[in-house]
């Protein structure tokens, strides 16, 4: 497999073309041309020979949109390819306020959480910064129509989530490159403050990221409110205790000044009665945290429930009569599979068959 140019931040491509024996500024015009997500060889400010030159080490592309899926919503559903085959998904959510990008960190997952699609075949591998940022750019060109008129710096993704398929921070190195380039002048450019990082609370990485000094949103999967009952779908639970993750939350936001998130997803005679909104409001009361409820998306290769509509807001109506800051998340993508990982696991289905 040939290496990824979009790993690069613009300093290393400066470096690059200089001991190519090229001029710098010809660095500007093949930055350029990436974050437009071109492919090399689409980049025609640059000569055909140093393009093929270039090829010769670096994808030409490292990642292609393989199928696209619409739902009735608006939401959009991708299932994109590598250079080595291996496929990923990806989810446009369009909001007034902008268009959110769900991308993947890794193909496949090895943390084994049970309401989880993503996991079931485990991890073949972690995606390389410039992988993960390829979903982005590709998904911007798709949508430039949608901000044409907006100015050269326009962008139709105007917020990410690091919420697909993999554990963002198994793939620590990677994903803080990602970070980096993503949020650099002159590229993407998206603010920190509009990028969500989604763990399952792997505590000593959420240590080491709280002094990055990246401001992002730290979301932690929680789905339970005491570690035996975590532990039942969430193998993570029995190396870190829910005591070290408040901890290490603790110090984010000492660190950052940035709340923290936590998901709690609804599974139906698991943890959403009144004794587990009684115990989760005196987990949480008085942090500066926020709860995101989330509606179970039904994987059936698992035998969990998703909760009924009014079920879950009557949890939610405990929560915020206990004085805790959470919300219901809006259902979207449901005809199209919206949980991470059912779309590539449906696909490998098929195609296995």
């Amino acid at each position: 497999m040939k290496k990824i140019i979009q790993d690069l931040s613009y300093a290393e491509l400066e470096t690059l073309i200089l001991s190519l024996g090229e001029k710098k500024f010809r660095a500007k015009q093949l930055y350029e041309g990436l974050m437009q997500g071109k492919a090399i060889s689409q980049i025609s400010s640059l000569s055909k020979a140093f393009k093929e030159r270039l090829c010769e080490e670096y994808e030409d592309l490292p990642v292609a949109i393989k199928e696209t899926y619409r739902s009735a919503d608006g939401t959009e559903k991708y299932l994109f390819e590598y250079a080595d085959g291996n496929l990923v998904e990806g989810v446009l959510m369009k909001y007034k306020y902008g268009f959110t990008q769900c991308v993947s960190t890794q193909v496949g997952c090895r943390m084994g959480c049970k309401f989880c699609a993503s996991t079931l075949n485990g991890l073949i591998r972690n995606l390389t910064a410039g992988e993960i940022l390829c979903q982005i750019l590709i998904v911007n060109a798709l949508h430039k129509k949608d901000v044409l008129g907006q100015g050269k710096e326009a962008r139709a993704v105007t917020n990410v989530v690091l919420m697909g398929s993999g554990e963002p921070l198994d793939n620590y190195d990677e994903v803080l490159r990602f970070l980096q380039n993503v949020t650099a002048d002159g590229g993407v450019c998206i603010s920190a403050r509009n990028i969500s990082l989604s763990t399952c609370g792997i505590v000593p990485k959420m240590y080491r990221l709280a002094d990055e000094g990246i401001p992002l949103n730290l979301t932690v999967s929680l789905h339970a409110t005491d570690d035996v009952s975590r532990a039942r779908t969430m193998p993570v639970a029995k190396a870190y205790k829910i005591e070290e993750i408040l901890k290490a939350c603790e110090y984010y936001f000492k660190k950052t000044g940035r709340r923290y998130y936590f998901e709690y997803t609804l599974i139906e005679g698991e943890n959403c009665d009144e004794t587990h909104a009684k115990a989760l409001i005196e987990l949480l009361k008085g942090k500066p945290c926020h709860v995101n409820l989330i509606r179970l998306n039904e994987v059936k290769e698992r035998d969990l429930k998703a909760l009924a509509d009014k079920d879950a807001y009557r949890f939610l109506g405990m929560l915020e009569k206990g004085g805790l800051s959470a919300t219901l998340r809006r259902q979207i993508g449901v005809d199209i599979g919206g949980a991470c990982g059912q779309l590539r696991a449906s696909y490998l289905e098929e195609n296995d068959k």
